[in-house]
């Protein structure tokens, strides 16, 4: 099964070199088949992401307020998290001291996820501003980290649709149905731009892979290759990379 989905990985990078050289061969599917997901997600610019969370900032919802909405979008695309593990953080999952985040039990197994200094900067920051909002409506502090106006829990459905009605007002999403990019996609977002930066830096992206996985959180190791396929430009790289390494291994005779 791993030969397969590796096989898998290897096989659509010989079809996107062969839109360059028609030449280049394509093993057979047949080889080692695979069922290959169809589904490409939408994969935020950087621009784009910042233009997020820009919007965030002056969001002024009935329940979501500006400073949750923006240090939840924060974390999503730092962490790659799903929008259900940062909703269902409690306070004592996040342990700023230590630069940590405890996520509970989902899609089958538990993790902890390291955090840089600048979103723990920012965390600390919401968290302040989140203790005085509970304190001023006079409720009882709930163990949920994020946190609805009012200072109940917050929900998913909530900030879905929060998220979605901010991707719509800045035009990245279409105004009406289901198609464009989803709240979910945030995090592959996090994913690709990952392994964009590692290719760029000249990192084995494959050996790499592992990494990635155990930071999001997966199953297994399978379930992250689906970003090596994800944007032209990261295929570019490994392509660009491929061609190298052959001229290297074959010195002209």
């Amino acid at each position: 099964m791993t030969v397969g989905n590796e096989f898998g990985v290897i096989r659509q990078l010989c079809l996107h070199r062969r839109r360059r050289d028609p030449s280049s061969h394509v093993p057979e599917h047949a080889l080692a088949p695979v069922k290959e997901s169809v589904f490409l997600p939408y994969i935020s610019s950087h621009d784009e992401v910042r233009r997020i969370l820009t919007a965030a900032r002056s969001h002024n919802g009935r329940f979501i307020w500006a400073s949750m909405l923006h240090t939840l979008i924060l974390m999503l695309y730092r962490t790659g998290s799903r929008l259900g593990e940062a909703v269902r953080l409690r306070r004592r999952d996040v342990d700023l001291d230590r630069g940590i985040l405890t996520i509970g039990r989902s899609k089958g197994r538990s993790r902890i996820v390291a955090i840089r200094a600048d979103l723990v900067a920012a965390l600390r920051g919401y968290a302040a501003e989140r203790q005085r909002l509970v304190s001023d409506r006079q409720r009882w502090d709930p163990e949920a980290f994020f946190v609805r106006r009012d200072g109940s829990p917050l929900t998913i459905v909530s900030t879905s649709t929060a998220i979605r009605r901010l991707l719509r007002r800045l035009d990245i999403k279409p105004p009406d149905g289901r198609i464009g990019p989803r709240p979910y996609e945030i995090r592959h977002a996090f994913a690709v731009h990952r392994l964009t930066a590692w290719a760029k830096d000249g990192v084995d992206i494959h050996a790499r892979l592992p990494v990635l996985s155990a930071y999001l959180g997966p199953q297994n190791v399978i379930g992250t290759e689906v970003y090596l396929k994800a944007t032209p430009q990261l295929l570019e790289l490994a392509s660009d990379r491929f061609e190298q390494h052959l001229r290297s291994a074959c010195p002209p005779r």
